[in-house]
């Protein structure tokens, strides 16, 4: 069975399907479905969606876009949903250099509120990490740099979130900065780019990194995989990432997705 670790089930998108959108992943073979939260009002709503739907899980946070939401009460109201039944992890947090809607500096802020967050109440980090060109990458620079102190941090007070600290979600990095994150125990969560005609750096990434650091997701409604580009992405689909992942790693399938759903389930706890 495969795990779809990030899709943004709540969006309007799928308001007039959802649940007939549940049914086909299930139908195709995907048990478990991550919601991450982009704001409060989407983490509030990805936690009443997830007691909805039992392969349903959420995740909460503000998302590096959705900086200029974050309030005197952000941190606070966070905490009380993050305790909510089916919150595995905390996010989608980050660094976007690529909009120019918050400023650098308050995304570090709020990263690193909701990085003190995590660790508190010892769940994993799904990061959005985001650049302007694939030639040069400061965003994933600093979010290295900052997760590295974080993982420093973890160590140094024995949290066992040290050895399964999060994921660098729909990863759009080199195989470098894959392998450093990894060295970081950093999850990298592969998408639906890795199946277009021009993703060879990102399936260089997919052929490199150990097999206990790889996932899947669609990050649905976006970032349809070929053949079916352009149209609505749905956590059904995950499996042809799953396909292509196996493809490049001269690997079966079911293999692949055995490897995934493990390490979802280690990362996760659910």
């Amino acid at each position: 069975m495969l795990t779809d670790t990030h899709c943004h089930l709540n969006f309007d998108s799928f308001d007039t399907d959802r649940p007939a959108v549940v049914a086909r992943a299930q139908t195709a073979g995907v048990a478990r479905i991550l919601n991450p939260g982009v704001d409060l009002s989407s983490s509030q709503s990805a936690v009443l969606m997830a007691s909805g739907f039992e392969s349903v899980f959420a995740a909460v946070g503000v998302h590096p876009n959705d900086a200029q939401t974050w309030c005197e009460e952000s941190l606070v109201d966070l905490k009380r949903l993050a305790r909510q039944t089916k919150v595995v992890a905390i996010g989608e947090i980050g660094l976007d250099y690529y909009w120019d809607r918050t400023s650098i500096s308050l995304q570090r802020v709020i990263l690193e509120l909701q990085l003190d967050l995590a660790a508190e109440l010892g769940l994993p980090a799904i990061i959005h990490v985001r650049d302007k060109s694939p030639d040069d990458m400061p965003a994933m620079r600093d979010i290295l740099s900052i997760l590295k102190d974080w993982t420093v941090y973890l160590a140094k007070h024995n949290s066992e979130l040290a050895q399964h600290p999060g994921v660098l979600h729909s990863f759009s990095g080199d195989k470098s900065a894959a392998l450093d994150a990894n060295k970081l125990n950093f999850r990298i969560g592969i998408t639906g780019p890795v199946t277009y005609k021009k993703a060879d750096r990102l399936r260089d990434v997919v052929a490199s990194i150990p097999d206990e650091f790889l996932l899947v997701e669609t990050d649905a409604p976006f970032l349809t995989p070929h053949p079916y580009r352009g149209e609505r992405n749905e956590p059904a689909l995950v499996r042809y990432v799953a396909e292509k992942i196996a493809l490049i790693r001269q690997m079966n399938i079911e293999t692949i997705t055995e490897i995934t759903t493990l390490n979802a389930e280690r990362l996760f706890r659910w």
